[in-house]
């Protein structure tokens, strides 16, 4: 074999290594094409999952709520429906023009606790089954979930709690049991409640918000914050947030990291936390223009009897820290909550020195 027959016979085989080079990789292309087009790679809902993971560090699945059709199972499923009905429209039985009795401000829980506590991050009712009985630091007792409806029915709905074995209120526990039926004892999964949002590196500020409001929140909730009724005048389709019929002084929500996280996932309406609207900065500066407004009061005195174990943004003192209440009402709440858990770890080391002596 001459010269000439080896160069041609290697430039035949780069030749060859090219071409099936070429097909391979334009195979390889081609089906993760096809993959996609049929939704196996779903690059987008990965991309906000990992994002959303990545910055609020969660590592378990986000809660699902149990499917209606399971009412099959339920001992008195009309009992549970009825619960859902008296979430839903609250006002329509239990409101100034309830067809039951007069005992809210005309509210509905679901004007707080969205799509009847169901939707995640909503103020949803996932873990309320799993975590009660338990002790809150609020009264400074263990808590039932009937003493919980009660104290919303008192302070997010400004009236007066169900007697405990009415039917209403055996309705309202089951369903808020029933939906939470697939949490395990004791845990809290990922989207129950409210969302935890990131502190500020400064205070609320409740002039840009007021301006954020007039922006985002105005079609929904009024100028004055009065929301929006029905046409037969009775239920809430947006509900006040400040003002004689919204909640009072002594309701979850006037926690500014309550309001605060609950609008960065839910407002304006049709938001989720996947696809928020509002910016952190926005979120918590709407909150402290809200709760800047007049609102009903209630008597407080008998709550945090230990009064280390307020939140760091309960607004009204005396607190067992050097900041004022201006501070723990609007922030900036990093501070108050370095020395908070500094002070809890000098405790743990003088019970552990007690301990070891």
């Amino acid at each position: 074999m001459n010269n000439l027959d080896k160069k041609q016979i290697a430039t035949a085989v780069r030749l060859l290594k090219t071409i099936f080079f070429l097909l391979s990789s334009f195979t390889v292309v081609s089906i993760f094409i096809l993959l996609s087009f049929i939704g196996v790679f779903n690059t987008k809902k990965e991309d906000v999952s990992a994002k959303f993971n990545k910055e609020y560090k969660q590592e378990k699945p986000v809660w699902k709520l149990i499917s209606m059709d399971a009412l099959v199972h339920e001992k008195d499923p009309a009992l549970v429906k009825y619960g859902r009905e008296l979430i839903a429209n609250t006002a329509y039985y239990l409101g100034p023009k309830g067809k039951i009795s007069h005992q809210t401000n005309g509210m509905n829980c679901q004007n707080c606790h969205l799509e009847a506590g169901s939707k995640v991050w909503g103020n949803n009712y996932g873990a309320v089954a799993a975590t009660y009985p338990k002790f809150r630091e609020r009264s400074g007792t263990k808590e039932s979930i009937i003493k919980r409806v009660n104290d919303c029915l008192e302070r997010s709905l400004n009236g007066r709690g169900l007697d405990s074995n009415s039917r209403e209120m055996r309705a309202i526990v089951s369903y808020i049991k029933f939906i939470g039926q697939c949490v395990p004892k004791d845990s809290i999964p990922a989207g129950a409640g409210i969302w935890k949002l990131k502190y500020l590196n400064r205070a609320a500020n409740s002039g840009k918000g007021k301006f954020a409001y007039e922006q985002k929140c105005v079609s929904c909730h009024g100028k004055n914050g009065e929301g929006v009724k029905n046409a037969d005048g009775i239920v809430y389709v947006y509900p006040p947030l400040w003002g004689q019929h919204s909640y009072n002084i002594g309701a979850g929500l006037f926690r500014l990291s309550r309001l605060a996280g609950y609008i960065k996932t839910n407002m304006p309406f049709g938001s989720t936390y996947e696809n928020p609207q509002l910016s952190d900065e926005e979120s918590w500066d709407i909150a402290a223009y809200i709760n800047s407004q007049p609102r009903p009061s209630k008597d407080l005195s008998k709550d945090w009897p230990k009064i280390s174990g307020k939140p760091i943004d309960h607004p009204f003192g005396p607190y067992a820290d050097p900041f004022t209440e201006n501070q723990h009402k609007f922030g900036p709440f990093k501070a108050i909550d370095d020395y908070k858990k500094e002070q809890k770890k000098k405790k743990d080391l003088e019970e552990k020195a007690k301990k070891n002596s």
